[in-house]
């Protein structure tokens, strides 16, 4: 009886820790489409002439971008490594290879969308400060970032 219990019970933990993978997985996830979602179809458009200025909506992209900026350093444990990833994206190794290489791109990236929420106010200074904005995000994608297929 008590190999059973044992038995149970280290099979309970493995799939805790299944789930805490995987409830990680799902927040990197959900973190970065937010990122992207709110770079392509809040900010870019605005940039473009495709959408009307709006601060609110400006005010909160760059509030979520903020937010992720902080989540960074954090958002891809060593957990998570080796998890399955759904979609078109999954980290790339280097992220835990090339910690401190990580590191610097997230602090670079933070430190422009600091700025810029500092800086927009009207289009002409989204207009200025936007193209930062994708040049940190699309520096760490080519790095610390797979496309699937």
């Amino acid at each position: 009886m008590r190999t059973v219990v044992v038995v149970a019970g280290t099979l309970l933990l493995g799939i805790g820790a299944g789930v805490a993978q995987q409830d990680a997985v799902k927040v990197a996830q959900d973190t970065m489409k937010a990122n992207g979602r709110n770079m392509g179809t809040v900010l870019s458009p605005m940039v473009k002439g495709e959408k009307p200025y709006d601060q609110a909506a400006v005010d909160a992209a760059l509030n979520q971008l903020d937010d992720t900026a902080k989540k960074l350093p954090t958002l891809f444990p060593a957990s998570v490594k080796d998890a399955k990833w759904e979609g078109d994206f999954s980290p790339s190794p280097k992220i835990w290879e090339d910690k401190a290489g990580y590191d610097a791109k997230v602090a670079s990236f933070a430190k422009v969308v600091t700025e810029a929420k500092a800086k927009i106010k009207d289009l002409d200074s989204l207009k200025a400060n936007f193209p930062g904005i994708g040049k940190e995000c699309s520096a760490c994608h080519e790095t610390y970032r797979l496309k699937k297929g």
